[in-house]
């Protein structure tokens, strides 16, 4: 099925913040693994952003050795706008990413947003990307679009980053810039009809089977612009096989789409 719109750009129509009148609740989903110098401060910058009764944030931590599931469980003791979901073992990003979707279904979200835990997704943007999902089913903070960036990464990080993105985008053909990008809003509907069960991708490819996943529904995509950041603490999860893992998984994904 051919999706019923796809923006790929920037609508200077979109404003910087969501209507009050419009806009229900928020569910922000945090997947973490050794994120203990990074989760706290994330909370704080996040809790601002969201100004609706029935926003959330949902930590979902896959069994961190550093400590950061007992710092999510204090943060949420005392912030009743926060939640955590603990795995008992690392999995990926992808089912760490759906297991949160089905908890903020069952908790009556609206809005689900995903987003890193170590401030390469600046949570200034949040406020952006919910005003947009009033213009389009999914909204991604892109950072291929005009207005959009990277910072802080060496030549060949960003060629395989594009890369990535330009492999992808030509494989699916999916009109989307940033296919790889992990900073999404997704409206209730989205997940609703989705069947998250065949979701396969476990690293970062779920980021393109996501969207694709989106696109091939029938649901509109809307790209505005973000600056991208390296991680300020901890270590990057990008790891070989998590490359090999997108490489071949996405041939795959449009055989089978077909």
């Amino acid at each position: 099925m051919k999706a019923k719109r796809v923006d790929c750009g920037y609508d200077p129509a979109v404003p910087d913040a969501a209507s009050k009148e419009h806009r229900g609740a928020a569910w922000v989903i945090l997947p973490t693994y050794n994120e203990a110098g990074n989760i706290g401060r994330m909370v704080e910058s996040l809790e601002p952003k969201l100004t609706q009764e029935g926003d959330r944030i949902l930590i979902v931590d896959d069994g961190s050795p550093d400590g950061t599931g007992q710092i999510a469980d204090r943060i949420a003791a005392s912030n009743p706008r926060v939640q955590v979901l603990h795995r008992p073992v690392k999995e990926g990003l992808g089912p760490a990413y759906l297991a949160g979707f089905r908890v903020a279904l069952e908790g009556g979200a609206d809005l689900i947003v995903q987003m890193d835990a170590d401030f390469s997704h600046d949570p200034a943007y949040l406020p952006r990307l919910l005003a947009a999902s009033e213009l389009a089913d999914l909204v991604i903070g892109s950072r291929y679009v005009p207005g959009g960036g990277i910072t802080e990464w060496g030549q060949v990080r960003r060629l395989l980053s594009r890369g990535g993105s330009l492999y992808s985008r030509t494989i699916l053909r999916v009109p989307v810039r940033d296919l790889t990008g992990g900073f999404k809003c997704f409206r209730r509907e989205v997940l609703e009809k989705i069947d998250l069960s065949e979701v396969a991708a476990s690293g970062y490819s779920f980021q393109v089977e996501m969207t694709w996943r989106v696109v091939q529904a029938g649901f509109s995509v809307l790209e505005v612009p973000i600056t991208f950041r390296e991680r300020q603490d901890g270590d990057s999860k990008m790891t070989t096989a998590i490359v090999a893992e997108a490489a071949w998984r996405v041939p795959i994904m449009r055989i089978r789409g077909r």
